[in-house]
């Protein structure tokens, strides 16, 4: 009979042989499904990630069965999405109460800190749910810097501080020095903080999943356009962004996580106070709006004269923000930009040309960072309206949701399903961006 050293010496043997006769010498690292970052690209299931997308921060609620759900049309959206070659979906959690000074967005997610809407909630968690059968991601912010869905002042009122300022024409400033408060107020932060815990450690009502397991989400944003909104504020600032990128990769250490950020006009300028949030280990990438018009880049007089000096002046932006984006080694996203029919008005019969050039602009700034292997990794145009249609250029609850929130005219920067030449152009450069 052979002994037990013979036995364990041939049955070791057999093992190795077979390891070796499979390759499996090392185990195999599985592509991740969520999306992650490698110097300045992203990846998603062991392939770069590059997109054209959309802004539709109302999807969540199209997605609800209650006040303002249309499911039917979600689905329909999302299907021309797929369509169109668009990957990723900037999107809004949910709004907060809003100003009376405000035509803020309605119904409400949180009508009181720490009271939320389910009825909305399980309306994200179908829409994300309806997402990943389309191969599509989602950007979701959890709050807003402007009072069109509460955002900073809702907590603000909470703590004591009043209505905020009509943020419109010349009460302007009064919201900005109003808004700075956010980052002296601790309070407020701190029932920011505790509604940001619950959203992210939410578990999806469709899908069974915990949102952290979620592969439909991309990223989550702490804010819409946050803005330090005063000098004195930008330490609390700084700090504000470290902290709750921190409480979110606590819960979910499989998403990434970015601020919302214009790039640096949206940090006052200051592109060490941009480079230092952005650099920080817990935000994954650089985010960039632009609005020519917003910006004074061209007149709202004569937006189609102007178009030229608005695509400079865009360029000159977006090569600033690249620089940046290179020295912190993280991916860049322009992820708002948009531009009005033409005359500046609103009426859908009136040509697009000037939008036209100007998305193709952007578009083609994307496309050559991507082909020279730059850190441009995609965009967001701003925004879908798709079959909507507005009612009036005010929105008033019951009318349809357009990528214009309430506060603006409706129609003013929306794409409809029906501006043929602005569809063909994106479809064109999403496909080419893949």
């Amino acid at each position: 009979m052979i002994n037990l050293e013979i036995k364990r010496f041939l049955a070791g043997a057999c093992v190795l042989g077979a390891m070796l006769f499979a390759g499996c010498n090392e185990p195999k690292e599985v592509a991740s499904p969520f999306v992650t970052t490698e110097g300045v690209n992203f990846i998603k299931d062991g392939q770069p990630y590059r997109f054209i997308g959309t802004n539709f921060w109302y999807a969540p609620i199209l997605g609800s069965k209650g006040e303002g759900g249309d499911r039917e049309r979600l689905m329909k959206e999302l299907d021309t999405f797929k369509e169109l070659g668009l990957r990723n979906l900037r999107i809004l959690v949910g709004p907060e109460a809003g100003s009376c000074h405000a035509n803020s967005v309605k119904p409400y997610l949180q009508p009181t800190p720490g009271v939320l809407n389910d009825t909305l909630l399980q309306g994200l968690d179908f829409a994300l749910a309806e997402m990943e059968k389309r191969d599509l991601t989602a950007v979701i912010y959890l709050t807003n810097s402007w009072d069109w869905s509460g955002g900073f002042g809702f907590y603000l009122r909470e703590c004591g501080y009043g209505d905020s300022p009509n943020a419109a024409g010349e009460g302007y400033n009064d919201y900005v020095k109003y808004s700075a408060n956010f980052f002296r107020e601790q309070r407020a932060q701190d029932m920011y903080h505790d509604f940001v815990r619950k959203i992210v450690a939410r578990t999806n009502t469709v899908t069974g999943r915990a949102y952290k397991d979620e592969p439909s989400i991309m990223s989550w944003q702490l804010c819409n356009e946050p803005r330090p909104f005063a000098k004195d504020t930008k330490e609390q600032f700084k700090k504000w962004v470290i902290e709750t990128a921190a409480i979110i990769k606590s819960i979910d250490p499989n998403h990434l996580i970015s601020t919302g950020s214009e790039g640096i006009i949206g940090c006052a300028g200051d592109v060490e106070l941009c480079e230092l949030i952005h650099g920080d280990k817990n935000i994954d990438y650089l985010t960039v709006h632009i609005w020519p018009l917003n910006w004074g880049w061209a007149k709202r007089t004569s937006p189609d004269e102007d178009i030229n000096a608005a695509c400079e002046k865009s360029g000159e932006y977006i090569a600033m923000n690249v620089e940046l984006s290179k020295r912190i080694n993280k991916p860049m996203v322009i992820e708002e930009f948009g531009y009005c029919r033409q005359g500046n008005l609103c009426d859908l019969s009136l040509p697009v040309d000037s939008r036209d050039k100007f998305y193709e602009y952007i578009f083609s700034q994307v496309k050559q960072s991507i082909d020279q292997q730059g850190p441009i990794a995609g965009c967001n145009f701003w925004g879908w309206a798709g079959s909507g249609r507005p009612n009036t250029e005010v929105w008033s609850a019951g009318d349809d949701y357009l990528c214009d929130p309430p506060h603006e005219p409706q129609g003013w920067y929306s794409v409809f399903d029906c501006d043929t030449t602005t569809i063909e152009i994106i479809k064109k450069f999403a496909q080419d961006v893949q």
